[in-house]
């Protein structure tokens, strides 16, 4: 670790979050809003869910590092300047990927892999999981753990809602699927390369989950999008940490 920077996020901590502050009693911040919080499918909210413990949530991870991480959604864009970007730049991106998506185009992310990105779990078929009963939800996710652990011979750890919705049955099949973390992200890069924030500061700060969500037709491809970033990443003295090394297992 480098001198200054705070302690890895320590997976083991609880999804239990203090109801007056939206905050986890430790460990890394907790996105729970309603429609996109930790409650179950009655609103409640999460818990020690019995003996075992469910994956915290995150939306941005605490430290004095100047790092914010790029996370990539659902596998759609398959840029090949974006492989490029990757591998000139060294950048250490994640890539939460969904099989249906995805489709035939596991060969772009094979390349991306050997460049240095890695490869995080989105689901098998992107559904809104939120109160879906624990059957479909764990074969969403363990069904998505299968497919990338057959093709990659990986086991990803961390693991993203569809469109950030979840609840405690969520957590309780990600856990039992050998999730470590549900990433949600606190700023947004949209199509045409501007910002949008889901909380707190409008302005991009250490420890920030970016999410570069897929569809549409962006005005920017991925490449350019990235570059753009890129670009204001430097004018803030910031640049791009591996979410994997401040995120992991216990």
């Amino acid at each position: 670790m480098r001198r200054g920077a705070a302690a890895p996020v320590l997976l083991a901590v609880l999804a239990g979050c203090d109801s007056s502050a939206g905050r986890p009693a430790v460990g890394p911040t907790v996105r729970a809003e309603a429609g996109k919080g930790a409650g179950d499918s009655a609103g409640r909210p999460a818990g020690r869910g019995g003996p075992g413990r469910l994956p915290p949530v995150v939306d941005h991870v605490p430290t004095r590092d100047e790092v914010v991480f790029l996370t990539y959604d659902d596998g759609a864009e398959r840029d090949p300047r974006f492989i490029d970007l990757v591998r000139g730049r060294r950048l250490p991106v994640s890539m939460f990927l969904t099989d249906s998506v995805v489709g035939p185009g596991y060969g772009h992310f094979a390349r991306l892999r050997s460049v240095g990105a890695s490869l995080q779990n989105h689901t098998l078929d992107h559904p809104a999981l939120r109160g879906l009963p624990y059957v479909g939800q764990r074969a969403e996710i363990c069904g998505q753990q299968r497919k990338l652990g057959a093709r990659f011979g990986i086991r990803p750890h961390l693991f993203r809602p569809p469109y950030g919705t979840y609840d405690t049955t969520t957590l309780r099949a990600a856990a039992d699927c050998g999730i470590a973390a549900v990433v949600l992200w606190r700023v947004t890069l949209e199509g045409d390369g501007t910002l949008a924030y889901t909380r707190g500061a409008h302005r991009l700060t250490p420890g920030d989950i970016i999410s570069v969500p897929a569809g549409g037709t962006p005005a920017l491809t991925l490449a350019d999008r990235t570059t753009r970033l890129l670009r204001e990443l430097e004018e803030r003295g910031l640049r791009v940490g591996r979410l994997e090394d401040y995120v992991r297992r216990p």
